[in-house]
């Protein structure tokens, strides 16, 4: 094998995985979590790249100190990020899989 042939793999291996990447980010700002603090009185909903899609506030609590109802959904938005978080590196984990990357390259992409 010739350093050209080499370069050309690289380069193509490089193109499958932006490639691969670029679709996960793209499932990822459709995967959806919902996350609920105060025993579901307040209930969010966020994709996998951050974006909120919906609130949601028992009308029960709204009788409630205001900032009881802040930390909950403080609490809610919080948890789904933590959600949306760990689903998107499994994603992009298993994008990076199989592209033959060393140990502790794939998490480079």
């Amino acid at each position: 094998m010739n350093i050209n042939m080499l370069m050309q793999q690289a380069q193509r291996m490089q193109k499958e995985a932006e490639n691969n990447i670029k679709k996960v980010k793209e499932q990822l700002a459709l995967t959806e979590v919902q996350a609920e603090a105060g025993g579901g009185l307040v209930k969010v909903t966020m994709t996998c790249r951050n974006v909120v899609k919906r609130i949601e506030i028992n009308p029960e609590l709204l009788q409630d100190d205001a900032d009881m109802i802040e930390d909950l959904i403080a609490a809610a938005m919080n948890d789904a990020a933590r959600q949306a978080e760990a689903i998107s590196e499994e994603k992009l984990k298993s994008a990076n899989s199989g592209m033959g990357l060393p140990p502790g390259l794939a998490g480079m992409f």
